[in-house]
Formats: C-alpha cells, structure tokens, sequence
C-alpha cells in the first residue's frame, strides 16, 4: 500500500466515529429524555477524546508527509491538503481539552433552552462564562497573528480574519442604508401581522415537507423532526436529518425554516458519495453551506414566481387563513421590511444588521473587552443603535441563539458570508440558465439543483471556500451581487407613495 493508501485506511474510521457523535448530538436536541443529559455528555466527551487521540496520532502525521511525496493525482492531493490542516490545528488542542468541551456544550445546551424557556439568563450565565474561558483558552492553542477571534473565525471559514471580514460588513450595511431609506420612507411598507394567523402543527408539516421534497431534498434519505433551534446536519448523503419548530400563530415562520434547512439538507446529500470520509466529501466551509440555505430560503423562497406556483396550494392546505388575502398582498408580506428581534425572522435587509451585532459581542467577550454579566444590556444597546428596537425579554434577545452554548463563538460573520455568496450564484445562475424564473413558476427545480451540484456541490473541500466561489461565479466574493440583489427586488416592491 502507498502512505496515501495507508492514510485512508487510517482516516475513514476516525470519521465515522466522528459521524457517531453527530447521531448522539441530534438525538440530544431532538429526542433524548431530558434526564439523560448528564451521562450523554460523558458519552459525547469520552467519544470526542477518542476521535482527537486517533486523529493526532504521530503515525498519522508520518503517513500525511509521506503522502505529500508521492505523486497523487489532484482530489489525492486536495485530501492529503485538507487533511494536513485539521492535523496541524487539531495536534495544538489537547485531548483533555477536547473532551471537556464536549462535556461543557452539551450540559451548555440544555441549560440554554431551559434558560431560554423560562426567559433567565442568568441560568445560563455561568454556563457562558466557563464556554468562554475555554474558547479563550481555545484561541491560544491554535494561535494568530493579530487578534485571538481570528483563530475562532478560520474554524468556520478557512482564512476569515475580523480585519477581512470587517472590511466586507462595513460597507455593505452603509450600502444597505440607501435601501432601507426608501422603504423607511415608502407609503407601501406592508407587514408580517396578517402571516400571524392559527394553523394546526400538522397542516404546517405537510406543506413544508411536499414543498421541501419538490424543491429537490430527499426523504428518503432523510427526515424532519423538531428542535428548539432549527438546524440541519448531516451523517452521509444518504442520511440526512432536518429540524424546524412550529409555531401555530406563526405558520410561515416554520416554512421558511423547512426551506432554510433543506437547503442544507441537499448540499449535504449532494456531496461526492464516491470521496464520503475524506475531506473532498466534506462542505467546503460554514460560509459556503450558509449560501445554499439562503439560496432556497430567500433567492428562490421568497421571489414571486415561487408563490405564483405555491400561493394557490398554501391556500388550500392551510385552509380559511389566507384565503383573504390576494398573491400580491402575501408576497408584500414574506417580503415585509421591519425591524425585528429574532435573527432567523429577519428580513433580507436587516438580517445582517443581527450579525453584526453578535460579531461585534464575540469578538468583544473573548478580548476581554465585555464581560458575561454585562451582556444582556451590551446586546439591548446594539439592538437599539442598529435595529431601532427596544430592549425585549432575553428569550427573543440575549438567549435566542443556540451557538454561544455549543461553544460556536465565529460562527456568525459565516451567515452573512453565506447571503454575499447566496446572492453571487444566484447572479450566475441567472446569466448561465434560460428562463430561471419560468423553471420555478412550473415547480422545475432539478435544473435549478443540478446547476449548484455541478457548481458546489461535487467538489466538497477539493477547493478552498473562496476559489469555490469564484470558479462558480467566475468573480472574486464581493457584496456587490447581494446589494445588486435587494435593489433590484426591494426599490419597485416599496418604491412610490
């Protein structure tokens, strides 16, 4: 056997291991009794010291630089790249370290959707600040140059830095203010008050799943369950797990987060089975991932031809609740412009103004710039100067997310990040494909599909995330396709009056 033949054989059952957890870690949010909590952290911490034992093992790294001697053909040579790096960074994390992290987020998790259920942050309080002592910790292991939020940012999108990343999010919501100028001052503002109407969870179901099953995601390697926070995750392409929560009043709210997850979902079943437990069988990055989501969720979601094909059917399968309202009214509507305290009910337009907030929280908690006990009026604060909103309860502020308690601090910039490269393919999509909008308006979506797997789908980690999106939209990553986006829908939707 060749070292990079070696190499595999050695790396395959280190992710399936690594898969095992993720099975453990969505029974915990979607059907674990809620006694079991403690002895499932010490299955996940015992588990995750055995993954990182394994995958620092010097043999390993003895067979990765014997690997980069040989002559490998270019998917080889991107596996043995990709593997490099998450040895390199993982053989700087001690295994007590990793497994006390694994403990500390999943007791972290259920104390925040207790916290969150009964509106006490500071149930979840001391919780956060032993997180946070440990993503700290966390940031000198892995290093940096200039800031320690950068190592914490390069965990989610190779090579993201607060410098780089801060450089793409200031003038993009200066951008956006021209925009919101003219809703702001638009007679035509609509609202979101007559999607809130009574719809049994079942119905809500029904819809969200056929529409989920037309757009292109398959149930029959996957499924739809119920968690606190929606989310989508992934064991293999053929097994795949979805969750969204449903609110009766609120029936759209649990749609859009079907279409949000299932955009996940058929990123994750659309990765190369033939390359599965290497990296090249691996989403390229959480920013790339985020843009497949808000693809469905908003691009596609939330353009008119979509409800010119699904208006009529939400109509019947809903029953009496929309059936008042006319197509022009409801998609004014999905498409309301209002500030609001719950980041995944956001609009298009202030959705990252959310984002930003919470960047500029982390990167402020872990340089000891904020402490945990001053948050809650830290995030009052930067809700009124960016969204114009009131200091609500923590529930629907401070405890809303469910990242800070799975110790995710740097994930949020890659939301933002996945709206810019969301926004870019569509761009391409267009230019590349006759008559999109006739494609969704007759429900043909495989063509839609078929172009994001040939684009990003198929290539996992093959290329970095930021090569991925220029050689799928033939430009560097920019905003300017997103504000391109949101002028072209928003201006003539709130323009007059």
């Amino acid at each position: 056997m060749t070292a990079y033949e070696q190499l595999l054989a050695l790396v395959r059952p280190i992710y399936v291991l690594g898969s095992i957890g993720r099975v453990l870690r969505w029974d915990a949010e979607t059907m674990m009794p809620h006694a079991a909590i403690a002895y499932r952290a010490e299955q996940l911490s015992e588990l995750h010291r055995l993954v990182h034992e394994r995958f620092t093992d010097p043999h390993l790294g003895a067979l990765l630089q014997a690997a980069e001697e040989e002559p490998l053909d270019p998917i080889a040579r991107a596996n043995v790249r990709e593997l490099k790096r998450d040895y390199e960074q993982a053989r700087k994390l001690p295994s007590e370290f990793v497994a006390e992290m694994a403990r500390l987020t999943a007791l972290a998790k259920k104390a925040w959707a207790q916290a969150k259920r009964e509106n006490d942050f500071q149930q979840f309080a001391p919780f956060l600040k032993q997180i946070l002592d440990r993503i700290r910790e966390k940031a000198e292991y892995l290093g940096y140059e200039k800031n320690p939020y950068d190592a914490l940012l390069d965990q989610y999108e190779p090579g993201a830095t607060v410098e780089s990343v801060g450089a793409m999010f200031r003038p993009l919501q200066e951008a956006l203010s021209e925009v919101l100028f003219t809703v702001e001052r638009s007679s035509r503002r609509g609202g979101r008050d007559r999607l809130r109407v009574p719809v049994p969870e079942e119905r809500q179901r029904e819809f969200g799943a056929a529409v989920a099953a037309e757009i292109g995601f398959c149930f029959d390697a996957g499924r739809l369950d119920v968690s606190e926070h929606p989310f989508c995750t992934g064991f293999h392409p053929r097994d795949v797990r979805l969750t969204t929560r449903f609110r009766k009043e609120e029936p759209l709210s649990s749609f859009f987060a079907i279409l949000h997850e299932a955009g996940h979902g058929m990123y994750e079943q659309g990765l190369p089975e033939e390359h599965v437990l290497t990296p090249c069988g691996e989403p390229a990055s959480l920013g790339v991932h985020e843009s497949q989501s808000r693809f469905w969720e908003n691009c596609i979601g939330r353009s008119l031809p979509f409800w010119e094909r699904y208006f009529p059917r939400l109509q019947e399968a809903f029953g009496s609740a929309f059936r008042e309202m006319t197509l022009e009214e409801f998609y004014r509507s999905v498409n309301a412009v209002e500030p609001d305290y719950i980041r995944v009910e956001a609009d298009e337009l202030t959705y990252n103004l959310h984002i930003l907030i919470r960047f500029e929280l982390e990167e402020a908690l872990v340089n000891r710039r904020l402490d945990v006990a001053e948050l809650p009026e830290a995030w009052n604060e930067k809700l009124k100067h960016y969204l114009g909103l009131e200091p609500p309860e923590p529930a629907r502020g401070v405890l809303q997310d469910i990242h800070w308690s799975m110790g995710a601090f740097g994930y949020f910039p890659t939301y933002t990040l996945g709206n810019l490269y969301a926004a870019q393919l569509r761009a391409a999509l267009w230019r590349d494909l006759d008559g999109v909008e006739t494609l969704i308006r007759n429900g043909e979506f495989a063509p839609i599909l078929e172009w994001l797997r040939e684009r990003v789908h198929r290539h996992g980690r093959f290329y970095p995330p930021s090569e991925l999106i220029e050689r799928a939209t033939g430009a560097p990553a920019s905003g300017e396709d997103f504000l391109a986006y949101v002028r072209e829908k928003y201006l003539p939707l709130y323009s007059g009056g």
